[in-house]
């Protein structure tokens, strides 16, 4: 079997799942894992498939008859696996919006090698001050050699300069 990595985007609508779906099944694909979400009119998503080999190109020729609809391109699969001893940690930021905020955080995971797994952010209007909220979870997986105390220290730092509030709840 194959892996591909599908990213689709389009004007959101009825039907756009489906629409993929009955490709990839089509196809003896198997849907495997999937994040897609709405975002300002905006449908986007990727889609983790798993496929017979010999099947992998038909499958990429039926996607493009989307086009027009969807913007799909699939990637191969089957990148590196996590490393020996890799863990997970798991955190929430929340604070008022401004630039930056995502740049920061994520150049400061990679300067400690850190990788981000997963990361969802919104912003809303701020009930009771005003103004708009940033709110993110972010997952990221540590090597062996990644102390998270660490990482800790330098998000709490981080936190206090962008003034925005860190919460750490280690998954290893």
């Amino acid at each position: 079997m194959t892996t591909l990595v599908l990213t689709i985007v389009g004007d959101d609508r009825a039907g756009l799942v489906s629409a993929v779906a009955d490709i990839v099944d089509a196809h003896d694909g198997n849907w495997e894992n999937s994040e897609l979400a709405e975002l300002a009119g905006a449908f986007a998503g990727i889609v983790e498939v798993s496929i017979s080999a010999d099947r992998a190109d038909a499958l990429r020729t039926a996607l493009e008859g989307l086009a027009g609809t969807l913007a799909v391109t699939v990637h191969a699969g089957g990148g590196a696996a996590p490393a020996s001893g890799a863990r997970t940690v798991t955190f929430d930021v929340v604070g008022n919006d401004r630039p930056g905020i995502v740049r920061e955080l994520s150049s400061a995971l990679g300067a400690r090698g850190a990788s981000i797994e997963r990361m969802s952010t919104q912003t809303t209007d701020a009930a009771m001050a005003g103004g708009r909220l940033f709110e993110a979870s972010i997952t990221a997986s540590l090597t062996a050699d990644v102390a998270v105390d660490d990482l800790v220290a330098e998000l709490e730092r981080l936190a206090a300069e962008i003034q925005v509030d860190v919460t750490l709840a280690d998954d290893a």
